[in-house]
């Protein structure tokens, strides 16, 4: 038997500005939208908890406050860094400390076991430029999912790379049409970029909110005033609440990021989540234009351009006197690319720049033709006419708004997001009420 956590509807606050202060020190008994229609959504999570990142522990405590609201399917450790499993369970286990108080509140919050039941181990290793490798537990888990006899459609919030998904796909291509994705590209897209450009080239009728921005709203700009700033709201409202709260606090030194939880965010908010171009808590979208994609058969120079969150390939000729085992490293940054050495007597390296600025790429080698081969490429801000050019091969697809209006410092679309802060932020805390004080 398949394991399904069932959880209900999700309760947000009032708008109303004296109301607003209040509930941050009582519990909230207003609806979303999704709830006043009796909709629940399922979800996954994918997630690199663990890694280079450690706001994900954060963004799982989010998600684990909220586990009433929602049919939880699976939590996946996906691939990057010293991630695994065992990062999800240690926030399971923090929740356990936590359960009855939450269960006070809500009788559909899920025991912790059923949370460990269905915590998998994704790939531990990146596909490499196929785009495609061996099948996870996580990739699995996915199809398994997906293939259910359910009529709703799947939820995949991806908060690292995209390795499982792009194996489910390739794998169960018929689980497509069941998908939701909503993705935290942006830096995720840079390690990711080889399963990215699979889904483009291969999967191009996903269903895909890519967000390589937007999300960064949930810390950036907004009401950063006192108890509103991200090291404030942590101290007031976080710390000393509970397990959950302390562990919170152990992240990042205790300063708010959860740079992956507009996904979640996204699907608790919306009145109509088949439309990612409403407003939002996780963000307002647009239309997707072609995605961009760059080859160069040289080595790029400064004055040579590209989109940011772009994939950018180069295709090197390697000659024919070669050692036995050729390689060839990309170094760009705090990343080391290797090289895919093709049928057409290159090699290939692909790369995706996670802001706009000058990036310097150093290539190294034991052949010698390639050895010590250096260049340069300029990342820019996408133009805000490409928000009007919406792509008819990728027609669901959404991604950041480049409009100017809705920028916070060079970020598009953050905005969006960040917008709502006080109206988030405040139901955060509400949240965390649940773990420090049963409900009377």
């Amino acid at each position: 038997m398949h394991t399904i956590i069932k959880v209900s509807s999700i309760l947000f606050v009032s708008i109303l500005s004296v109301f607003f202060i209040q509930s941050c020190h009582s519990d909230n008994k207003a609806k979303s939208p999704a709830s006043e229609k009796g909709n629940r959504h399922r979800v996954l999570v994918s997630s690199d908890i663990g890694g280079t990142d450690p706001d994900d522990f954060q963004s799982m405590v989010h998600l684990l406050l909220y586990a009433d609201t929602l049919d939880i399917e699976g939590i996946i450790s996906s691939p990057y860094g010293p991630g695994k499993k065992e990062h999800i369970l240690t926030v399971i286990d923090q929740y356990e400390k936590d359960f009855p108080n939450l269960k006070t509140y809500s009788a559909n919050y899920p025991t912790a076991d059923s949370l460990r039941q269905i915590s998998k181990q994704g790939s531990e290793e990146m596909v490499g430029y196929r785009g495609i490798s061996k099948p996870s537990e996580g990739s699995e888990w996915i199809i398994q999912c997906a293939r259910r006899d359910d009529p709703r459609p799947l939820y995949v919030l991806v908060w690292g790379g995209l390795e499982d998904l792009t194996l489910a796909l390739h794998d169960a291509p018929d689980i497509l049409p069941k998908l939701r994705v909503f993705w935290i590209g942006g830096p995720n897209k840079k390690w990711s970029p080889d399963a990215y450009q699979y889904i483009v080239e291969n999967h191009p009728d996903l269903w895909i909110i890519e967000s390589n921005a937007t999300y960064r709203g949930w810390f950036t700009g907004g009401d950063q005033s006192a108890e509103w700033s991200n090291d404030g709201f942590a101290e007031k409202y976080i710390k000393d609440h509970g397990a959950m709260g302390n562990f919170f606090m152990t992240q990042l030194g205790g300063t708010i990021k959860m740079g992956d939880t507009p996904s979640l965010a996204w699907v608790l908010n919306s009145a109509n989540p088949e439309d990612p171009t409403t407003p939002n808590w996780g963000g307002q979208y647009i239309k997707a234009w072609d995605r961009p994609y760059d080859l160069f058969t040289k080595m790029p120079t400064e004055r040579d351009s590209i989109q940011e969150f772009a994939i950018l390939e180069i295709a090197l000729p390697i000659g024919t006197n070669l050692p036995e085992k050729p390689e060839a490293y990309l170094n760009v940054d705090n990343q080391s690319l290797s090289g895919h050495f093709a049928e057409d007597e290159t090699v290939r390296f692909r790369f995706s720049p996670k802001s706009a600025k000058t990036f310097a790429f150093e290539i190294k080698s034991n052949i010698p033709d390639l050895n010590g081969k250096t260049g340069k490429v300029t990342a820019v801000i996408p133009s805000p006419e490409l928000a009007n050019q919406p792509s008819d091969k990728y027609s669901n697809w959404w991604t950041d708004n480049p409009n100017p209006e809705f920028m916070v410092g060079d970020h598009i679309g953050a905005k969006t997001v960040s917008k709502w802060r006080k109206e988030f932020l405040t139901d955060f805390a509400s949240r965390m009420d649940r773990c420090q004080t049963p409900n009377r």
